[in-house]
């Protein structure tokens, strides 16, 4: 995403040669072939899952490939499936993988965002198995399960909104006080669900999701594209929306429901669900990615200083980071005309390569 950023901010910055080429020095090369050859024994988080059979969870993707009649491809994000499968799998859960249609689902794939459980997921026989050959939602018996989480993907908008087995399966889990989990778009899953009281199933109750400023941002004309902004949707059934800061961790929980707002909660979201269902989640370290996500939320609480104090005991404890993240948000801070916090933002992805010497 921020290769797509980056060329849509060069050309509204009238930028010399030599800013150019410092921007372009910032980008962290793509995922090295051993990493994209990674399996889930490869990986020391995969190899602490627990042995103890804690019972099932449901993931669902959609089934959908276009949005609407646009001719815009879409799918569900390969990231958030395959980042919930393995905290879900190392956590002592067996997965099942099920979509509206059944069988083949399209996955969306970003490589700027692809870390070693993502590439393990496609190198996992098992994993890919389920994902390519998915059940169909009709089929699926949601008394079979602990836990469902509703994955994202912009196609989600489409094809969960109005599906009757997600309703039902949502208002069973209701009765029940069974836990449902979703992040990014899915959560348009819960959007429609009427209980049987007639009252909405997210009326207050506290939610994320992708926000309408995330929405906007990336997709000027995602008002009319698609069915309904699912912020928008969501205040509208009364629920209690919590939007944290654009394109960073956030995470809703409440009984019965853990909800996150993007792609980058899926971790936070995932683990906060294994805590529901009464287990502490495996220790995991955190990855690059989250780790700038953490930088980045100092810099909005404290500044470019407390930013920069924090990427500096990260690195000197030994842990990764993703500048391309931190370039990102630079560019989106660009592109919404805050140009001192996009150049600050540069200055600290800088920082960055300095400190970890690549």
């Amino acid at each position: 995403m921020w290769k797509t950023l980056g060329i849509s901010v060069l050309g509204i910055v009238t930028a010399t040669g030599a800013f150019v080429a410092w921007f372009f020095s910032l980008i962290e090369p793509t995922a090295a072939a051993g990493l994209q050859k990674a399996t889930p024994e490869d990986l020391p988080y995969y190899q602490q899952r627990v042995a103890e059979h804690r019972g099932r969870v449901l993931i669902v993707v959609t089934s959908e490939t276009e949005m609407g009649d646009s001719g815009k491809p879409t799918g569900y994000e390969l990231t958030e499936l395959s980042r919930a499968y393995y905290v879900f799998t190392v956590n002592g859960f067996e997965v099942d993988i099920a979509s509206p249609l059944g069988g083949a689902a399209r996955a969306v794939i970003d490589d700027e965002d692809m870390g070693p459980l993502d590439y393990a997921f496609l190198n996992d026989p098992d994993a890919m198995a389920r994902a390519e050959d998915t059940l169909p939602l009709a089929s699926v018996d949601g008394n079979d399960y602990r836990a469902t989480f509703f994955v994202g993907g912009k196609g989600t908008m489409w094809d969960f909104p109005d599906n009757p087995y997600i309703h039902q399966l949502v208002r069973d889990y209701a009765d029940k006080g069974k836990l449902l989990g979703a992040v990014c778009h899915g959560p348009a899953a819960l959007a429609n669900v009427m209980l049987d009281n007639g009252r909405p199933f997210l009326a207050g109750k506290p939610v994320t999701g992708f926000s309408n400023e995330e929405e906007l941002l990336l997709i000027p004309e995602a008002g009319e594209l698609f069915p309904f902004l699912l912020e928008d949707r969501m205040r509208e059934q009364g629920a209690e929306v919590v939007v944290g800061t654009p394109y960073l961790e956030n995470v809703a929980v409440s009984a019965g429901l853990v909800t996150g707002q993007n792609p980058w909660s899926v971790y936070a979201t995932a683990e906060a669900m294994v805590s529901q269902l009464g287990y502490a989640p495996v220790p995991r370290r955190a990855t690059g990615i989250e780790n700038s996500v953490d930088v980045l939320l100092q810099y909005h609480l404290l500044g470019k200083v407390g930013a920069r104090e924090a990427m500096d005991a990260l690195v000197n404890a030994g842990e990764d980071l993703n500048r391309n993240l931190i370039i990102m948000h630079g560019l989106l801070a660009v592109m919404r005309w805050r140009l001192k916090s996009g150049l600050e933002l540069l200055v600290l992805a800088q920082h960055a390569k300095t400190i970890s010497g690549r």
